[in-house]
């Protein structure tokens, strides 16, 4: 491969997800097909290793060093794909000796020697993260004992990249398996070449529907193993070393370059989700000319699909603050007694009011109805709790719904629902969408009624739109205090209606409440469009890497052909 290529275009890749681990196993995959390095024509033939290790094995099962086994006797599964004419399959106990590792018991472990885990090996790589002696860990299981040389393979599922080889004598967990080649081979190439991606596939097709997916030593013997001649094994390795460290800088600056657009975006957000200063004054401007420069510049300011979510509380924070759009001095304020204004944690627009919930109601709260749906063909339409809980853009989801028969009509009036009104999830497992607020539409022109998991909230239209409540329960300053009033019940999180009730919530002019929903659907909008366009462009960064990798590796894949 040529390093400079890549780099050249790794700009134009990095947003693919996982470009650079992708990358690796493109590396490993082309190593394993003989398409990485040139073949020598002067090289030994795999074919005539192969023989010298069956000359060994006969070797060691004379002298009593080695058992004999049904691993002689089981045929190589079939081979995944071609190799060069130099290499050879073989099956992995034609040239190995799976699981070669004596067992040991805790007390008869040499106290300084090496002693294994799974957690220190790094996935991805294959790297040793850490050594511990068996002094400095506890060990209460059996252990597998190994020798220097030995391939330590991780063999259960999820941890089949974790191969290394052994420098020094040790002992490991059992499931991690010493794999002892019966002649002299690079050691290096071995374990990668189990670490190749059609080998991971191998091994995860065989542990489908199994409790604990290992792979198991009958499995392990009949596995197809691409072996090169011993020469051209050394210099893959060392090929595969090169582009590996090339990776590994490409990862670190993908790592800093990530960082900083993480540090700029953070530190933006923050800023503007900071309690505002009073409304008058160069602090004051200089908080909204910073709020509407990140505003202007989403698209430039958000770069990941992670910073959007940051990005929605922003917008919803600022807009109950006061912050999101200006006040009118001919707006009049919310005209109730003084008595029911809460005193407010923050600093608010003169015109605003700071008021529970239960002085915005037209009407007092209710639960919904209690009888399960029976699937009635002729039923009336009933919301399923998911109806409060799964759209991310505060609507009810009306498709979310069944059918239940016997509502008569005095029933629908009392448990029916109206364009403009609220409902909220009484009980969930997740905190995070008890109380929430969700606005009803009623875009299927179903007219259902609601279940009574489900608070209906209505709001007094000459108070408050009801899109504003709904997009004010989403703000950090309600959200917070609505969560303090939830209790946990067996597993359960919930809020009682009145409790709902009692949780204030920051009121601006009615006018002004309007103004707000527009932007805020206005910025949602512009946010969701940058949602997909981020979306799509991770998607054509994926199609673009695999172009990209081709190209990049053509010149050693035409000098091996």
């Amino acid at each position: 491969m040529n390093p400079a290529r890549l780099l050249v275009h790794f700009e134009r890749i990095a947003e693919a997800p996982d470009a650079v681990p992708r990358l690796r196993r493109f590396i490993l995959d082309l190593a394993v097909r003989g398409k990485l390095v040139v073949q020598d024509p002067g090289d030994e033939p795999a074919t005539e290793l192969l023989r010298r290790i069956q000359t060994e094995k006969v070797r060691l099962l004379n002298a009593g060093e080695i058992r004999k086994s049904k691993a002689n006797e089981l045929k190589m599964v079939t081979a995944p794909y071609d190799l060069p004419r130099s290499w050879a399959w073989a099956a992995l106990g034609s040239i190995f000796l799976y699981d070669a590792g004596a067992k040991r018991e805790p007390n008869m472990l040499d106290q300084s020697h090496w002693l294994l885990e799974l957690e220190d090996i790094e996935k991805d790589t294959g790297r040793l993260v850490t050594r511990v002696r068996a002094s400095e860990r506890a060990s209460q299981s059996t252990k597998s004992e190994f020798k220097v040389g030995d391939i330590l393979y991780g063999k259960l599922r999820p941890y089949l990249n974790k191969v290394l080889v052994a420098d020094e004598p040790g002992y490991s967990t059992t499931e991690i398996v010493a794999i002892r080649s019966f002649a002299p081979l690079c050691s290096k190439y071995c374990a990668l070449a189990l670490r190749r991606p059609d080998f991971v596939e191998y091994v995860t097709r065989l542990g489908q529907g199994t409790k604990m997916p290992r792979l198991r030593t009958e499995d392990a013997n009949v596995a197809p193993f691409p072996l090169p001649p011993l020469a051209e094994q050394h210099r893959i390795v060392a090929k595969v070393d090169e582009l590996m460290a090339l990776c590994d800088r490409l990862e670190a600056a993908q790592t800093e370059r990530e960082q900083r657009r993480d540090r700029l975006v953070t530190a933006s957000l923050n800023r503007i989700n900071q309690p505002a200063p009073s409304a008058e004054g160069e602090a004051a401007t200089a908080f909204r000319e910073h709020a509407r420069f990140h505003l202007d510049h989403l698209p430039r300011l958000t770069t990941r699909l992670e910073h959007i979510k940051a990005l929605h509380q922003t917008i919803l924070n600022l807009a109950v603050r006061g912050k999101l759009v200006e006040q009118d001095p001919t707006d009049k304020p919310a005209q109730l007694s003084t008595k029911t204004i809460q005193s407010a944690p923050c600093s608010l627009p003169g015109s605003w009011r700071y008021l529970r919930l239960e002085h915005l109601l037209a009407e007092g709260t209710r639960n919904g109805y209690s009888r399960k749906p029976d699937d009635a063909l002729d039923g009336v339409p009933i919301l399923r709790i998911s109806a409060g809980t799964v759209r991310q853009d505060g609507l009810v989801a009306e498709e979310e719904h069944k059918l239940i028969s016997g509502i008569d009509d005095a029933i629908r009036v009392q448990y029916g629902l109206i364009p403009g009104d609220l409902l909220a999830c009484r009980f969930n497992g997740n905190k995070s969408f008890v109380g929430r607020l969700k606005l009803f539409r009623n875009y299927l022109g179903i007219a259902p009624i609601y279940p009574d998991k489900l608070i209906r909230v209505r709001v007094n239209p000459g108070l408050a739109v009801p899109g504003y409540i709904r997009l004010a329960g989403d703000s950090d300053l309600v959200r917070h205090t609505l969560e303090d009033s939830c209790a946990t019940t067996v597993g359960n999180w919930g809020i009682s209606a009145s409790n709902l009730k009692d949780v204030p919530f920051p009121i601006p002019p009615l006018a002004e409440q309007q103004r707000i929903v527009a932007k805020v659907d206005e910025l949602m909008a512009v946010c969701d469009q940058l949602e997909a366009s981020l979306t799509a462009t991770q998607t054509d960064s994926r199609r673009l890497l695999e172009v990209v990798l081709q190209e990049a590796l053509a010149p050693a894949m035409e000098k091996a052909a």
